[in-house]
């Protein structure tokens, strides 16, 4: 199996998203991320959705994505032509001995410091699914109290946005 990341744009209704998760599940799916927010047009909405699945059964998918009503258009991202980015937030120990070592990974991972607290700091970090994975192992030796991750956003690489169109799409509908 491989992960692929669609990018669904949708009109921003109410119910658009339990459909296309459900649609998913009905498939036997798994998602292993979904990112949902609205686009430069307030009434469009984009799905960033990475599943992981082989060829056939993911264009099976992506028809069926097509024919729900809401769905503006469908676009499977290659890591190459677009540029992907996962948040984390992260609470580790950082005591008066250890914290100068924390601050210095997080400078390392062009990371930042959002909350400070006597025993504790919060991180926030950008980046590939690998780099986050790798910042989140060099931490663990200072003890992880919470940690919170987002899905992957990711748009293509260059001028190109498929949302122009499908603004367009909604007005004529209109």
């Amino acid at each position: 199996m491989s992960l692929h990341t669609l990018s669904v744009l949708v009109e921003n209704k109410p119910g658009i998203l339990a459909r296309v998760a459900a649609l998913f599940s009905r498939r036997g799916f798994n998602i292993e991320s979904l990112a949902v927010g609205t686009t430069e047009h307030p009434e469009i909405s984009r799905m960033t959705i990475v599943v992981n699945v082989e060829g056939l059964p993911l264009e099976q998918v992506t028809k069926q994505l097509n024919k729900l009503i809401n769905v503006l258009k469908i676009v499977e991202l290659d890591t190459s032509a677009s540029v992907q980015r996962e948040l984390i937030l992260i609470k580790v120990r950082a005591d008066a001995e250890t914290r100068s070592q924390v601050l210095e990974t997080v400078t390392l991972f062009r990371a930042k410091v959002v909350d400070v607290a006597p025993d504790a700091v919060t991180i926030e970090a950008t980046g590939n699914r690998d780099k986050l994975d790798a910042f989140i192992r060099v931490l663990e030796p200072f003890g992880i109290k919470e940690l919170v991750q987002s899905g992957m956003v990711a748009v293509g690489r260059g001028a190109r946005s498929i949302t122009d169109r499908s603004l367009r799409a909604i007005e004529r509908s209109a």
